[in-house]
């Protein structure tokens, strides 16, 4: 970012300019990483989850340009994000989790389990990469806890929704224009990350 600056947006061999979404996606990541710091401190489950925040990123922009989610990030990030994961659990220095790591394994599996459920009655709605990105977010959704594995499935369906719904009464969209779900599913596992304990809590005191 602070090169594009530098040279004011344009190359330095040839003066072609140089899209602004370069800085900017240097900027969000940075932000990301810095609000990830935030929420869970100098903690052993940290590193995890600014493995997250870059792939975040990476794949949301990926699935807005070509309604894709590449397998060269998804699937090596189910590896990685165990391994991370498990260290979380462990916590080197301090008392160990091992139940966080069985809800990592089984919040994975689930979510993978019912997107691909919902691909099979409904294969127009949701692609085979949604569902393999549902299961690795279910792996760091199902660390936090099942409240946030099941506040973060519905926040995906929620915001993508609403998201629609704007679309088609601003007239930029009808019932057969395909939307990008990845983006929502990565918020709503922020959301769930973030806030889907409390909210949980919350709920079920109510009930």
């Amino acid at each position: 970012m602070v090169s594009w600056l530098l040279l004011r947006g344009q190359c330095r061999d040839c003066g072609e300019p140089i899209s602004r979404r370069y800085p900017l996606v240097e900027a969000a990541t940075g932000a990301l990483f810095g609000l990830t710091t935030w929420h869970f401190g100098l903690s052993s489950a940290l590193p995890a989850y600014l493995f997250l925040a870059a792939i975040s990123i990476a794949l949301a922009l990926i699935d807005l340009d070509t309604k894709r989610l590449p397998n060269a990030i998804v699937l090596p990030s189910y590896p990685v994000a165990i391994a991370l994961l498990a260290l979380a659990s462990w916590n080197p220095g301090g008392a160990s989790d091992w139940p966080a790591l069985w809800r990592t394994l089984l919040g994975g599996a689930a979510l993978y389990a019912v997107y691909f459920a919902l691909m099979v009655v409904y294969p127009a709605g949701m692609g085979f990469g949604d569902v393999k990105l549902a299961g690795v977010l279910g792996l760091f959704l199902g660390w936090v806890g099942w409240g946030a594995l099941v506040v973060g499935w519905f926040a995906a369906f929620l915001l993508g929704g609403l998201f629609a719904i704007g679309l088609l009464v601003a007239g930029r969209a009808n019932r057969k224009t395909g939307i990008p779900f990845g983006p929502w599913l990565l918020l709503g596992a922020a959301v769930g990350i973030v806030c889907g304990q409390p909210i949980a809590a919350w709920y079920l005191g109510v009930l």
